[in-house]
């Protein structure tokens, strides 16, 4: 209709069904036009984690920590930690659990949401740029303590390569033991700005209420109250834009806002989620334990 042309839209082609390219609206919708999604309430940029996913993090961080550090005990890895097994156990434990809890601490507080999606190898050199220095006065203090070494500059020289490649090495390791939990948006304050996605929907679909974005190739499938549409965009993008609508991501290439379902279903053993627009949104087993603790079904 009339109020839900776009004011100033951007052609894009997209592949029809017929074979052949066809052009869609994306733009921002009409001046004064309420775009909105079910179950917004407007975006909070940088929303603290649960202490619950937090603490599942760093217990698996620390368990896989706590295996190399075993390992490099045992092998006398770098040659450090006294002449002992006991001496250099309780050196290598002590080192990766405290060099593993304050990497995670760096992950979830100092390092952006969004990124662990977009780039997570920044986040990984970042988390290993920060880490490193205070890893290197851990690695001095332990050695001047066991084995007596004077804390000085020689010995940063000394310690300051292996201590790099071992933050780096652990950092990766933590990447990949972390819980992969769904990547939830948050509802945010009511009087804030809309999400930042929703500048996206096409014109036809402004004003509609938004249910799910399904991953197609490389385009995206809006389903809203107003009809489905595609853009052109990455799924893990578009999360990182709809912070302030209440949801998750489902599955790789679902995210579905929590008010959009209408209940559960199981087909050959696997959940659904059923939408209101009868669209069902397959949900990973690796997620049905948290999106059940969070009361999603």
């Amino acid at each position: 209709m009339q109020g839900r042309r776009a004011t100033s839209a951007v052609r894009r082609k997209l592949p029809s069904k017929g074979g052949r390219d066809r052009a869609r609206p994306v733009g921002r919708g009409r001046s004064g036009v309420s775009i909105r999604a079910v179950g917004e309430a407007r975006p909070h940029p940088h929303p603290d984690p649960h202490p619950r996913d937090i603490a599942a993090t760093w217990l698996r961080i620390i368990a896989a920590a706590l295996i190399v550090g075993v390992i490099m005990a045992l092998s006398g890895g770098f040659g450090v930690g006294g002449p002992t097994i006991v001496s250099r156990l309780a050196y290598w434990l002590l080192l990766v659990a405290m060099g593993s809890t304050m990497g995670v601490l760096i992950g979830v507080y100092l390092m952006p949401r969004a990124w662990f999606t977009r780039r997570p190898w920044g986040v990984w050199l970042a988390i290993v740029i920060v880490l490193w220095p205070p890893v290197i006065l851990m690695v001095m203090t332990a050695n001047t303590l066991v084995e007596h070494a004077p804390f000085n500059l020689a010995m940063v020289a000394r310690v300051a390569p292996s201590s790099l490649a071992t933050t780096a090495a652990m950092t990766a390791l933590a990447f990949l033991v972390r819980r992969r939990e769904p990547i939830e948006t948050h509802a945010a304050p009511r009087n804030a700005a809309p999400a930042k996605f929703l500048a996206r929907l096409p014109g036809k679909l402004a004003g509609a209420d938004l249910w799910a974005v399904e991953a197609e190739d490389h385009y995206l499938r809006l389903h809203t109250s107003l009809g489905q549409d595609l853009i052109l965009m990455r799924l893990g993008d578009a999360i990182a834009e709809l912070e302030g609508i209440e949801g998750a991501r489902t599955h790789r290439s679902w995210w579905v806002a929590r008010a959009a379902v209408k209940r559960v279903e199981r087909e050959d053993g696997r959940a659904q989620l059923m939408l209101i627009d009868g669209a069902k949104a397959p949900v990973s087993r690796a997620y049905v334990k948290t999106l059940r603790a969070a009361g999603w079904f």
